[in-house]
């Protein structure tokens, strides 16, 4: 996963609450880092690294600790998607993105803060500023480091099969759909309930 590095003031939100009105995931890229990103007129700030080449639409982002903490929305993660990022690298996540992030194959790699700083070091400098990260070795190169990092099995079979939660949880619909089977036979009282109930008050246009 080559690419440049940037980074970018990120004290304020990853993804700030006026985009956060819609009910679907369209258009987050735009608000994505959006007060270190742009000016009070909707203009890019020149002096974030975000919006310079070469670093412009890199797919790999270096963050400081706890990155994402109190971004508990899954948008902060589609806007990092949408807007091309493919991965984080930092010295730890906040839970919650942590595991928003990974679920929806947002690739997320914990360093040491010594690592961490060289890495940043590297992407300021557009002689070095390239990356990579290799799931089949679990490494992390650039010009000045070469280090392993570690996923859980779980993440790390998700990740080389490329697979979301949703993608990862179809692997097992054969005991899913039996287990199912199996409760709406012990309990078949609580089988659509909400959509019964819908029939019988005569709500049946409500699928």
């Amino acid at each position: 996963m080559p690419n440049q590095m940037p980074t970018c003031p990120t004290r304020s939100q990853i993804m700030p609450k006026q985009f956060l009105r819609r009910i679907d995931k369209a258009g987050l890229a735009k608000g994505l880092l959006y007060d270190p990103r742009f000016d009070g007129a909707g203009q890019p700030r020149p002096d974030c690294l975000l919006n310079q080449a070469p670093w412009e639409g890199a797919s790999i982002l270096i963050g400081g600790s706890n990155f994402g903490c109190g971004s508990s929305r899954e948008h902060a993660v589609w806007g990092l998607q949408q807007d091309g990022i493919e991965a984080v690298i930092a010295p730890s996540f906040g839970e919650i993105f942590y595991s928003n992030a990974m679920n929806n194959r947002l690739l997320l790699v914990m360093l040491p803060e010594e690592a961490i700083a060289r890495l940043m070091a590297d992407a300021a400098n557009p002689a070095t500023n390239r990356v990579r990260i290799d799931l089949a070795s679990m490494t992390v190169q650039s010009a000045a480091v070469n280090t392993t990092f570690s996923l859980s099995v779980r993440h790390l079979a998700m990740f080389r099969e490329r697979l979301d939660m949703i993608g990862a949880s179809l692997l097992h619909r054969d005991a899913i759909l039996a287990f199912a089977a199996s409760h709406w036979a012990q309990k078949p009282w609580l089988r659509n309930v909400a959509q019964r109930t819908r029939t019988r008050l005569g709500n049946t246009d409500i699928v």
